[in-house]
């Protein structure tokens, strides 16, 4: 590349090929085309099914608990500094006890890094991991960043399937036959985004028998733990952990609905020392050390103010935000949040079997989104999921994910993660795109 005067060629022209290759595996790609042919100033509101953020609807707000704990620490001016390893250390035994709840053994605070949100997490246990040569088992479809953050590291992805027509289920044949020497680890979601599903006890019983075979780490991604309404209930694969070493990566984004609040951990759920055994422990505290994290504010608050005489307790007096905020949010929070999940997966289920080219394989049970196949040959003028997904942006000013961006073509991720009326005002907008474009011959069978 030539440039600049007397056509000297720049020592920094040559970017990282592995940044441009994570960054196409990015749903964010696909979401800037698609704004890109919205019109923001058109007659009809914008509806978004294509990002799982609820916080964006007003009927998805997180528990007061959650919002006095961190406002009372913003206020007290104690927390405007640097984080610390006594700033962590009560947020690290919070999440210790969070998750032991649902464990049969118990973690201790050393057992929990904090990150900057759960996709945090996912960047230093790529970065722990990926190196030239190494392979990771990864789902299709799947969450992107999993395997953007595998490329970047320059480590080869590997893809098994999740099987529609068993509930989405693994297959578990596909994994024994894709692992080899080179394969360090086998990345699960659970409950699942993009899919929606929830896995059995046994099957995940099975997963953890295959890795051990194997020899593979599991990294289980549960950032939507415990956001389940159907008959599966959420089992953590730590649950596993005396057969098979697991890494556990979640974040309080998606269950207290505070994405922006950016506060997740890796957890090490591996009763029988093998992570520390093989160095990977001492990796993830190396990689921990160059990085950023959580906000101070996040991890710590302060009970109110304490007379002056006692000013001597005042530190025993403090107290985390997150202890605070795992500890005393009321259940009733939790019960509302899925209660009004299962009401809109059960509106997006109903409205979208009244669409004669969408179908959905099977029905959500966990997190907030689900998986429907498009079909092509019903529908004039659409050429596949994409253009699919940018006409109806331009029509009916509702925005899809398109498979292609969870590595699944002509078929669309949907997000019920927003108000109800809402919810069906933009399913009606997709019911109507779908009418307008259908081939003349289906237009005849209604």
């Amino acid at each position: 590349m030539e440039g600049g005067r007397g056509g000297k060629r720049w020592r920094f022209a040559t970017p990282n090929l592995a940044v441009a290759a994570a960054g196409e595996r990015s749903i964010q790609r696909y979401l800037l085309q698609l704004h890109a042919c919205l019109d923001e100033h058109g007659p009809r509101p914008v509806i978004l099914l294509s990002h799982g953020d609820p916080s964006s609807s007003a009927c998805f707000r997180t528990a007061p608990e959650a919002e006095e704990a961190v406002a009372a620490a913003v206020r007290s001016g104690d927390y405007n500094g640097y984080t610390s390893p006594a700033t962590s250390l009560p947020a690290r035994r919070a999440v210790a006890e969070y998750l032991s709840c649902d464990l049969p053994y118990k973690l201790c605070t050393d057992d929990i890094f904090l990150t900057s949100g759960c996709t945090q997490a996912i960047e230093i246990v790529m970065s722990v991991f990926g190196q030239p040569g190494a392979n990771i088992l990864l789902p299709k479809p799947g969450y992107p960043k999993h395997e953007a953050h595998a490329v970047f590291h320059r480590m080869e992805v590997r893809l098994y399937d999740l099987v529609p027509e068993r509930g989405w289920e693994i297959d578990v044949e596909a994994v024994k036959a894709l692992a080899d020497e080179n394969t360090v680890a086998i990345v699960i979601t659970n409950p699942n985004n993009p899919c929606g599903n929830v896995y059995t006890y046994e099957h995940l019983s099975k997963i953890a028998d295959t890795a051990s075979k194997l020899r593979l780490l599991v990294i289980a991604d549960e950032v939507y733990g415990h956001l389940v309404y159907g008959c599966t209930p959420f089992v953590p694969m730590g649950v596993f952990g005396e057969t098979v070493p697991v890494l556990t990566l979640g974040a309080i984004s998606k269950r207290w609905v505070v994405p922006g609040w950016r506060f997740g951990w890796i957890a090490i759920c591996d009763p029988k020392g093998i992570l520390k055994e093989t160095k990977v422990v001492d990796s993830l505290r190396s990689f921990q050390n160059l990085i950023t994290d959580p906000a101070t504010f996040i991890q710590r608050s302060r009970s109110p103010p304490v007379p002056s005489s006692h000013c001597a307790h005042r530190a025993c007096t403090r107290r985390g935000a997150i202890p605070h905020i795992m500890k005393n949010t009321n259940d009733e929070f939790f019960r509302k949040t899925v209660e009004l999940l299962k009401e809109t997966s059960e509106i997006c289920y109903g409205e979208i079997k009244e669409i004669k080219c969408i179908t959905c394989p099977h029905k959500p049970e966990g997190s907030f989104f689900m998986m429907v196949k498009l079909d092509i040959s019903q529908l004039l003028d659409i050429c596949d999921d994409i253009d699919f997904c940018s006409k109806l942006v331009k029509e009916e000013s509702v925005v899809l994910l398109p498979g292609r961006a969870l590595g699944m073509e002509n078929w669309l991720r949907i997000t019920f993660a927003l108000d109800p009326p809402r919810l069906k005002q933009g399913l009606e907008r997709v019911k109507s795109f779908c009418r307008r474009h259908q081939s003349h011959a289906n237009q005849c069978q209604i």
